[in-house]
């Protein structure tokens, strides 16, 4: 058995995670941030003061078993209530499901023992739901709403307000295939400043707007940001009063086992400040994976350039791993115990993609193995072919057992 264990965000996952669970003999085992806070995942989280389940639902749909059940399951975890859609039309769909309806939103019917379970979370949502609204003053927007955030909200009551507990009450339920867990239960909003000053007041910022400046600093808060509140203040003291507010989170008791027994550890592409420095900065993860001695740690580049990376060649990537993950410890680690290897792309197939350049000159200060590859999916142009990192990873993994295997001889 080979215990991987994956630090990814949602989006980044997607040809990653399917390749590993495909390999026989590997324990799968995915550490992701619950900070989002776009769309109705930032619904569900102000009105039930809870985490954000958005990437940790894509994650575990990614991880739902090929089985009979594989349609309904996965349209559970994609259903969206209509942008058009009625506050009373969700309302009454999810009360019929409650009082036994063997479909919820049209999808079904459901096995007795995953419905008897789902209709109790329904039903805790709905029993919360207008003492959340009383005091927040308005209505919830369930226009363009994921099922499943829906479902996540009551089964965070089930569980007590935990949230470890209630991703892996998820887990449970829909048997998945590996292991999803939150890097933190402590609850956090983010935030950011720019190189040029500009102040991003949510995570949806950071993710969807264009800009040339870089992120200079992420701020985890207690609080979400109100930017009018925030706009009384000098342009100069916006990103100071965040920092005098910036609360760090404790890597979660699960990520922290999963760390300590991993074979391999891999950095996943993708949206750095919002999906994986966020998580990097946790404290107890950096010194985790440093204990570690045993388990390959490999860092995989992204491919095409994002909204907040705009600039990034490749060893900005890595070196902005290192720099998030030593702000969460108090004593400088060395790279090696950090990162090992670092997986590169070399191929340019879509004439449109605005691919990350390799810089090679600037990896002196940066003690890792390259390994440059073409990782570029034929299928899907822009994008990683996940088979093709896996086996990149198990070759570099078998040539150290190899090697120790000879050393011990």
């Amino acid at each position: 058995m080979l215990n991987v264990v994956v630090l990814n965000g949602g989006r980044g996952a997607a040809t990653l995670v399917p390749a590993l669970l495909g390999v026989p003999g590997v324990r799968l085992t995915s550490i992701v941030n619950a900070y989002d806070d776009g769309k109705s995942t930032g619904e569900i989280r102000r009105f039930f003061g809870m985490l954000g389940p958005s990437d940790l639902r894509k994650v575990q749909a990614l991880m739902l078993p090929h089985d009979d059940l594989i349609a309904t399951t996965r349209a559970l975890f994609d259903h969206r209530f209509a942008a058009e859609a009625s506050r009373q039309e969700a309302l009454d769909a999810l009360a019929q499901f409650r009082d036994g309806a063997t479909t919820v939103a049209g999808i079904g019917p459901l096995p007795p023992r995953m419905a008897a379970v789902l209709r109790g979370w329904t039903g805790l949502f709905l029993e919360a739901l207008p003492l959340a609204e009383t005091v927040i003053g308005r209505t919830f927007a369930f226009a363009d709403c994921a099922l499943m955030n829906i479902l996540y909200a009551g089964a965070f009551l089930a569980c007590g307000r935990d949230m470890e507990e209630t991703v892996s009450a998820v887990d449970r339920l829909f048997r998945l295939r590996g292991f999803v867990l939150p890097n933190s239960c402590d609850d956090r909003w983010l935030a950011a400043e720019r190189e040029d000053g500009a102040i991003l007041t949510t995570e949806a910022e950071i993710v969807e707007l264009r800009s040339n400046d870089r992120i200079a600093r992420l701020f985890l808060l207690e609080r979400p940001v109100d930017p009018d509140a925030l706009a009384r203040l000098e342009p100069a003291d916006r990103a100071r009063f965040l920092a005098q507010r910036h609360t760090p989170v404790r890597l979660s008791a699960g990520a922290r086992l999963a760390i300590e027994q991993a074979d391999a550890i891999i950095y996943s592409a993708g949206t750095q400040h919002s999906s994986l420095y966020p998580t990097y900065m946790s404290r107890g993860l950096a010194a985790g994976i440093a204990a570690n001695a045993r388990a390959l740690k490999v860092f995989v580049t992204n491919i095409g350039a994002d909204y907040e990376t705009p600039r990034y060649r490749t060893s900005d990537f890595v070196a902005g791993a290192l720099k998030f993950l030593r702000l969460g410890e108090e004593r400088r680690i060395a790279t090696e115990d950090l990162i090992q290897v670092a997986l590169i792309n070399s191929s340019r197939i879509k004439p449109d993609e605005t691919y990350v350049d390799d810089d090679e000159e600037n990896f002196g200060d940066l003690t890792v193995e390259r390994i440059v590859a073409d990782l570029e999916s034929r299928a899907s142009p822009g994008k990683h072919d996940g088979d093709a990192i896996v086996r990149r990873i198990l070759e570099h993994s078998a040539r150290r057992h190899d090697a120790r295997c000879h050393a011990g001889a």
